[in-house]
């Protein structure tokens, strides 16, 4: 008798999933809780990211201390979506600042996992990000810790905010294009809005997103921070309107919106919000 070929699919989709290891399979629904695609809804993503990261943290302890690559994997995974549950879901400065540390925290340990980094960190902290080469990690710790220092001015002025530099620098040079020109709209937000003795050029910034558009035209943030953060305080209302009409526009685009949901949804949000408060036409 010829056996189905979608129950011997149906067979050996369960002989894996037996054989999985209890880590692989809690990485697994990790990462299907973490995913996000058509179809997706802000409000109910909510309960899928917070399971998403306490499944990764679940999985972390049992990982085997030469599996550096599975560790890194989900390191990355947890700095980034911490600074994802900071921005987005975070409602207030404690569940904020808590989620940023965590973020910064977890990269930071993705990046001690490369030996020549803690060899050079006892010498130079800055040195070794310099020389990082987790692009991931670099880039989300940079995020975090950017976001961590709003809630610690004196660590921010003693050389935190030069470390959140220096890491969107080095994420540019391994890897530009990473998260649609996420090192480069990074360093753009953060030279638009620290100070000049702390490195900030509004100038500057606008090349800085100018590269991230380049890059990730269909990446809505990239926009919306271009707006938001160099032609409103320059009060160029024409590029201002412009850049948020164009974020707005490229929103009516399922393509556009299925490449990054989560991102493109809060961008649209906040170019609404500022559109109407500047009463473009």
């Amino acid at each position: 008798m010829k056996v189905p070929v979608t129950f011997l699919l149906i067979l050996f989709l369960v002989v894996v999933s037996l054989a999985a290891s209890p880590v692989e399979q809690l990485i697994s629904q990790a990462d299907a809780a973490f995913a996000r695609g058509p179809g997706f809804s802000l409000a109910a993503y909510a309960t899928s990211l917070r399971t998403a990261l306490t499944t990764y943290e679940q999985a972390l302890p049992l990982i085997p201390a030469d599996a550096v690559q599975t560790r890194a994997y989900v390191l990355d995974r947890l700095a980034r979506g911490y600074f994802e549950l900071g921005v987005a879901y975070a409602t207030d400065r404690h569940a904020q600042e808590r989620a940023f540390k965590k973020g910064k925290d977890y990269a930071l340990a993705s990046l001690r996992l490369n030996p020549k980094f803690v060899a050079t960190e006892k010498k130079s902290f800055r040195a070794a990000l310099t020389g990082a080469t987790d692009v991931k990690a670099i880039f989300w710790y940079g995020n975090n810790l950017g976001r961590y220092l709003n809630f610690h001015f004196f660590a921010a002025l003693s050389g935190g905010m030069r470390d959140v530099k220096v890491a969107f620098e080095r994420a540019i040079e391994l890897d530009e294009g990473y998260l649609a020109g996420g090192p480069w709209r990074a360093l753009g937000s953060f030279l638009a809005n620290v100070p000049g003795f702390l490195g900030g050029d509004r100038k500057k910034a606008q090349e800085a997103f100018s590269r991230a558009i380049a890059l990730g035209p269909d990446y809505l943030e990239n926009y919306v921070d271009a707006a938001e953060y160099v032609y409103k305080p320059d009060k160029d209302w024409a590029r201002f309107c412009a850049a948020l009409h164009t974020a707005i526009k490229l929103s009516k685009d399922p393509t556009a919106m299925n490449a990054w949901p989560l991102y493109n949804t809060l961008a649209v949000k906040r170019a609404m919000t500022l559109i109407r408060t500047e009463r473009c036409k």
